[in-house]
């Protein structure tokens, strides 16, 4: 006798998940167009949680002795943990995903006769609508600080922490609103830009303010690989393997010979910064991060074939904008609070000890909570209101692959 199956899959895959979950994810499935490539939304998903658990991990507030705080960092004081900055500063992935997804856009809007405007419009909008939320909260939250005596150098700490995600969005935006520029840019040309300014910067003693070119170029990099995608020129398995392995190696030597960090991320107190401005050691690791995301993409497509996984990857799509604006406050009114209890080791204590690395990954699970608390407040900012029955959601609308967009072309043929 044939085992029985829910949506398609065999019943003791679901052994020991909640039948509500079970059911939930299932629907999601079903509902999902075949045509969807689910491993652009797992790279998305994937890079949000890097940003956030790299956030959470090198970024300390520690208690100066009174009430203030100052921001400090892990990898200040243990420089040797620097391969985590590898694992979790993941831009270049979803700049790699943001190029692919608008050009894309851009191309079928363009095939269905909606205006550039119109087309940018729809794209800002689900950006920036979140942000309103943020920007209300933290005004009136430093208005109240201030009156309540708070020092001003923690208040300025507290609003660069929770605002420094916005730097992003300014330059994603940037980047989206000159898409059609981009359809058949080649990524090498903002490589050149970003390794010339480099050149003069640090090679020939110029300016430092020179560095500030490369926010643009040096995300304009994977962004515009994204296009690349989009083309149908990175489809080869070797086009991940040249992007990982030369981007590795590249990223060894600038770091071994060339004088750059080794960390991915700021570190304070440091001189040189890989990420603000990105650096061209930054821009060649993005490099090999989006090879590896190319690498992944079909094993990524079979996991996401199975029920739960892609429930878990679509719900956290629909509520990215959220998850990233809103995961600093989580990581700062977690500290704040805890002050009312003392100086609480991997909280408010110097990052300097792997004691304080083992204290601050039990922290985790809270700064989890309170940011799915911080979901529940203000998700609708982005998600809007509760569709009306029928209309598809678009974390399942549809996101095609080559291959199924082959298969259809066959089918109407």
């Amino acid at each position: 006798m044939a085992e029985s199956t829910i949506a398609g899959r065999p019943r003791g895959a679901w052994r020991g998940i909640p039948e509500g979950i079970r059911l939930g994810a299932a629907r999601v499935d079903a509902v999902t167009p075949v045509e969807r490539d689910r491993a652009v939304d797992a790279l998305r998903a994937f890079a949000i949680l890097g940003v956030v658990l790299g956030h959470w991990l090198v970024t300390a507030l520690v208690a100066d002795g009174g009430s203030g705080l100052r921001t400090a960092s892990p990898l200040q004081h243990m420089p040797w943990l620097a391969p985590i900055s590898w694992a979790f500063q993941t831009l270049a992935v979803f700049f790699l995903v943001g190029g692919h997804v608008a050009t894309r856009g851009y191309t079928s809007a363009r095939a269905r006769g909606t205006t550039y405007g119109q087309w940018l419009r729809s794209r800002l909008s689900r950006l920036f609508k979140p942000v309103a939320a943020v920007l209300t909260l933290w005004t009136v939250t430093s208005v109240l600080l201030l009156l309540s005596g708070t020092d001003i150098d923690t208040v300025h700490t507290l609003v660069k922490l929770a605002l420094s995600p916005l730097w992003f969005l300014l330059v994603f935006a940037t980047l989206t609103a000159v898409t059609p520029l981009l359809l058949r840019l080649n990524p090498l040309w903002p490589l050149a830009v970003v390794l010339h300014v480099d050149l003069l910067r640090f090679g020939l003693g110029g300016p430092a303010w020179l560095g500030w070119v490369n926010v643009a170029a040096g995300w304009l990099v994977p962004f515009s690989l994204g296009a690349a995608w989009t083309r149908g020129e990175l489809e080869r398995r070797r086009a991940g393997w040249i992007l990982l392995t030369g981007g590795a190696a590249a990223t060894a030597a600038l770091v071994a010979w060339a004088g750059y960090p080794a960390s991915m991320v700021g570190v304070p107190g440091a001189g040189i910064s890989n990420l603000n401005p990105p650096t061209l050691a930054a821009v060649t690791f993005g490099l090999a991060q989006c090879g590896l995301a190319l690498l992944l993409r079909e094993p990524l497509r079979r996991t996401m074939r199975r029920p739960l996984a892609w429930a878990a990857v679509a719900l956290l799509n629909l509520s990215a904008m959220t998850i990233f604006l809103w995961h600093q406050t989580a990581l700062m009114a977690t500290t704040a609070t805890g002050l009312l209890a003392g100086h609480l080791p991997g909280l408010h204590t110097l990052p300097d000890n792997l004691t304080w690395v083992a204290a601050r990954l039990a922290w985790l699970p809270v700064f989890t909570l309170v940011l799915a608390a911080c979901w529940t407040a203000f998700r609708l900012y982005e998600q809007g209101p509760r569709r009306p029955k029928g209309r598809t959601s678009r974390v399942i609308r549809s996101n095609p692959t080559p291959q199924n967009e082959k298969t259809k072309a066959r089918h109407h043929a």
